[in-house]
């Protein structure tokens, strides 16, 4: 069990929209009431059309998430197709699965699209969750009751990005663990942008 001061917060969320998947984190490491960094990434590109976002031990999901990247590159290069956003989150599950005994201290989410927009929620033993929009991370609460009340179907993507940055900012104003801003990954069939915003 970790001690309560070294327990890392987060704000992270996951929408589909009409088009795509945003993927959104605020930027602030903290451990605790500390504050490590105010410029941290949580939002990754895995392929050019799949994305994580993640909350927890920094170390931990920096090390799944270049695991991740380097297996996804392989099965590229052998059978020259990129890995499906349900094929990555499954590929995530098993390598924190296997590290059930010790685990991988973080949730995840992966967003990306294939035939639709697709968001998986994996838990830090692997459980792999379809979903149309989550929110994980000590801030999730908050985070997720905004996403709920703004949510559609057919969002556009300005209006999914609007309403990621709603919820995180909610979320930075109940959390301290959270703050410093958000980074952005729009994951649509033709590419992922991504935009960092500070506040």
């Amino acid at each position: 069990m970790i001690p309560s001061e070294y327990v890392p917060g987060a704000t992270v969320v996951g929408i589909t929209y009409r088009d795509g998947v945003i993927l959104a984190a605020e930027k602030r490491f903290a451990y605790g009431k500390f504050i490590v960094s105010r410029t941290g990434k949580k939002v990754f590109k895995v392929t050019e059309r799949v994305g994580v976002a993640c909350a927890g031990m920094v170390a931990d999901m920096q090390a799944l998430v270049r695991y991740a990247q380097a297996l996804a590159k392989l099965r590229e290069i052998e059978s020259r197709s990129e890995l499906t956003p349900k094929s990555t989150a499954k590929l995530m599950g098993v390598l924190m699965y296997e590290r059930r005994l010790l685990p991988l201290l973080t949730q995840v989410i992966v967003g990306g699209v294939n035939e639709k927009p697709e968001v998986y929620v994996l838990d830090p033993i692997g459980s792999v969750i379809p979903d149309r929009y989550t929110a994980v991370g000590t801030g999730a609460e908050t985070a997720i009751s905004i996403i709920e009340s703004g949510f559609r179907e057919d969002l556009g993507e300005d209006e999914a990005k609007e309403l990621a940055i709603k919820a995180i900012k909610s979320a930075i104003m109940r959390d301290s663990a959270s703050g410093d801003g958000v980074d952005i990954l729009m994951i649509k069939g033709d590419g992922i942008v991504e935009e960092s915003i500070s506040f």
